[in-house]
């Protein structure tokens, strides 16, 4: 489960992927600055996982495949947000805030590709919205931009600068 704020920088996803053929690390430490930086919004998505949303989460839940998909458990719901660069050719997002936890992002997404009773239950959302991430994102989204911007362009600059 992801939300994004689409910026384009061409040769950024170039830039990324040749981080490591420059210097091992540089893309650790290139994604370590990214989740500094998205800081404000990461800790603004965890900051509404403040209870379970229905009280039938809170017990054993398991798909038709057998995977546990519940009980929802709010410090879990916390850790699983996450900052992801993904540099694949076949990503549409490069860099984004994603949830990891199985329950949160069942959560988040529940009812809004098509109406279901878990999603009526939990609240409508608009379609390929999410009920926490999205909105919490959009709400930092300036106190990042600008400075997601600048390493992303400082990384494009070096990459340049080694290669040529």
């Amino acid at each position: 489960m992801s939300a994004s704020a689409s910026i384009e920088l061409t040769g950024l996803r170039e830039a990324i992927r040749s981080l490591n053929k420059i210097e091992p690390g540089l893309r650790k430490e290139f994604v370590a600055q990214a989740s500094a930086i998205a800081e404000p919004a990461i800790r603004e998505v965890q900051a509404g996982y403040t209870a379970i949303p229905l009280s039938g989460m809170a017990r054993n839940w398991t798909d038709k495949s057998a995977k546990k998909i519940f009980p929802y458990s709010i410090p879990k719901a916390i850790k699983g947000v996450k900052l992801k660069v993904d540099a694949s050719r076949t990503a549409t997002s490069l860099i984004y805030i994603t949830q990891t936890y199985v329950a949160a992002a069942v959560y988040e997404a529940a009812g809004r590709a098509n109406r279901n009773s878990l999603g009526d239950s939990l609240g409508q959302i608009a379609p390929g919205r999410t009920r926490i991430l999205g909105p919490a994102v959009f709400r930092k989204r300036r106190a990042i931009e600008r400075e997601m911007e600048k390493a992303s362009l400082a990384v494009i600059r070096r990459v340049e600068k080694e290669l040529n």
